[in-house]
């Protein structure tokens, strides 16, 4: 069995999708006709682009990954209608082989010390150990729950903190989006973090004393476990698909929350496809599973990357929900808490004024169903590393993301409704 696994690592090793010359385009529309080109830039598939941010509205730039097949055509096109356009990253491989390197070197480091890194980026079973390691140091506090499997057999953890029973909860996951690495690593600090805090941070400890949190550090193990073996730029699942030769259904475009809507794509190739049905994914279908079973929830809260957001509904439509003041509120309170350390600036609003209209996502269908303190993380950056935001800004990013999330637990806890 070890000799497959190893042969297999090696086939994957070996056929790794390679980035070498590909750029990452920053594009400033300067009006809605020149938001129009650059939609009609992204249905040309032939070109293979991968869209970073969506042209949507002028005042957020679009950042396009670009093949090197494609350069010269793209590079023509914004000329010829008059598009602003920078080089974001110049050779996206040169920086995924750095990302490489670091990471290789800090796990050498990890296993002379004996210790884990909460400063580096890890492969899934190494933030597996990690869990298991927060739940052995706490383990009066902390204990691990497995809600399911993935589509390809991989146990899906929650980790839950609580003090008693029959509580009322709060909800935080990550890693949706597997290439959105920042999240999974930022993640898992928070849990060793609101462990070590209960008894020590007054607010913390209240918080626990009432309510329960289950954090789900990697909510799409397959994804991830592939971003680090075959793509670096993996966004889906990789559930196969009928009748097509594409893998992977976006899962943040797979809840039942005007599904198949705007912004969610009937395209198996996309990496914004929808999938054949609403919960058709595994993973999906897990946490919504258990929120149902649950029946408590008070609060849900999904971290993605990047660009330095704090979004609530609506994604599916561009209408305000019944409880906008007080969301817009708690979230400016908490985007006021996250930049007191180190003055990371984020843009509050709901997901379709704010970025783009997106159908089938996680806080739409948790807001619908009754949890009114639904909010969504986009943390760092605004778009210098995007994707690839280096190993040295996981803690600072987790750290200020904590502030945040404090000032929603203080508004779950002192507002029950």
């Amino acid at each position: 069995m070890r000799l497959l696994l190893l042969l297999a690592a090696l086939v994957a090793g070996a056929l790794a999708k390679t980035f070498v010359g590909h750029q990452v385009l920053r594009i400033k529309a300067q009006n809605n006709d020149q938001i129009s080109q650059l939609q009609a830039l992204e249905s040309l598939t032939h070109l293979e682009l991968d869209f970073w941010t969506e042209p949507a509205h002028v005042d957020i730039p679009v950042d396009v990954r670009v093949p090197f097949h494609s350069l010269q055509s793209v590079k023509i096109y914004l000329e010829f209608h008059d598009i602003e356009y920078s080089i974001m990253i110049e050779d996206l491989q040169t920086v995924i082989d750095a990302e490489k390197q670091e990471m290789e070197f800090n796990q050498m480091k990890e296993r002379s010390s004996g210790t884990f890194n909460y400063a580096s980026y890890h492969t899934l079973d190494n933030l597996y150990r990690g869990i298991d390691a927060i739940v052995s140091d706490f383990n009066s506090l902390v204990t691990k729950q497995q809600i399911g499997t993935s589509y390809e057999g991989r146990p899906v953890y929650v980790l839950k903190f609580s003090t008693g029973a029959n509580r009322p909860a709060i909800w935080v996951d990550a890693g949706i989006h597997s290439r959105e690495w920042v999240t999974q690593a930022s993640a898992l600090w928070i849990g060793y973090k609101l462990a070590t805090d209960y008894r020590k941070d007054a607010s913390i400890t209240s918080l626990l004393d009432k309510f329960d949190v289950f954090l789900l550090v990697v909510t799409n193990p397959d994804g991830y476990s592939y971003s680090h073996t075959s793509d670096r730029m993996w966004r889906k699942t990789r559930a196969l698909n009928t009748g097509s030769l594409c893998v992977g259904v976006d899962p943040n475009r797979n809840w039942d929350a005007g599904f198949a809507g705007p912004g969610a794509s009937s395209n198996p190739c996309s990496d914004s496809y929808h999938g054949p049905s609403a919960e058709s994914e595994i993973e999906v279908k897990n946490i919504a599973d258990f929120i149902r079973q649950h029946g408590n929830v008070k609060g849900f809260v999904s971290i993605h990357s990047y660009s330095q957001l704090l979004l609530f509904p609506y994604g599916y439509k561009c209408t305000n929900p019944a409880d906008f003041t007080e969301l817009d509120d708690v979230g400016k309170a908490a985007a006021t808490a996250l930049s007191s350390l180190y003055g990371t600036q984020y843009k509050v609003g709901t997901i379709c004024s704010t970025i783009y209209q997106a159908s089938g996502g996680s806080i739409d269908w948790t807001y619908d169903i009754g949890i009114k303190y639904s909010f969504a993380f986009e943390l760092r950056d605004t778009g210098r590393y995007g994707f690839l935001l280096p190993a040295t800004q996981i803690l600072p990013t987790a750290q200020e993301t904590y502030l945040g999330l404090k000032k929603i637990f203080e508004h779950v806890r002192d507002n029950p409704y």
